[in-house]
């Protein structure tokens, strides 16, 4: 039987968040499991999702997501073509970034390159 650990739960389960976002930040163009980030967490895959939310204030998915949207903007910026970088920001294919981007801008890559390309809007987009 194992000793009771010192340290409160809730801190138990910060500094297991914070070793999964770690995680995620190092593997962001990597397939990301829940099962793996959970095992990382030491928690159960259902009590982990609902750490993570409590935590960082949306699902790992999300989390995932929008760090992956970010990184994809930010290659396209500069001048990556669209294709690449959704490789090169983890999503499988440039349909699955442009599915994402879509969802999360109201707007496909296509459209985000051209609107940030426009004189005015440049300043919005970076």
């Amino acid at each position: 039987m194992n000793p009771p650990s010192r340290t409160p739960a809730p801190a138990r389960s910060a500094a297991a968040i914070q070793r999964v976002l770690r995680h995620i930040h190092e593997n962001l163009n990597q397939a990301l499991a829940l099962s793996e980030l959970a095992g990382l967490a030491g928690l159960s895959i259902w009590r982990f999702a609902t750490v993570f939310r409590q935590q960082v204030g949306v699902s790992p998915h999300r989390y995932i997501c929008r760090l992956r949207l970010a990184r994809a903007q930010a290659l396209m910026r500069q001048g990556m073509p669209v294709a690449s970088a959704a490789s090169e920001a983890g999503f499988y294919d440039q349909s699955h970034l442009s599915r994402h981007f879509k969802t999360e801008f109201g707007m496909t890559p296509g459209q985000y390159l051209t609107a940030a390309s426009q004189p005015r809007a440049r300043q919005a987009f970076q």
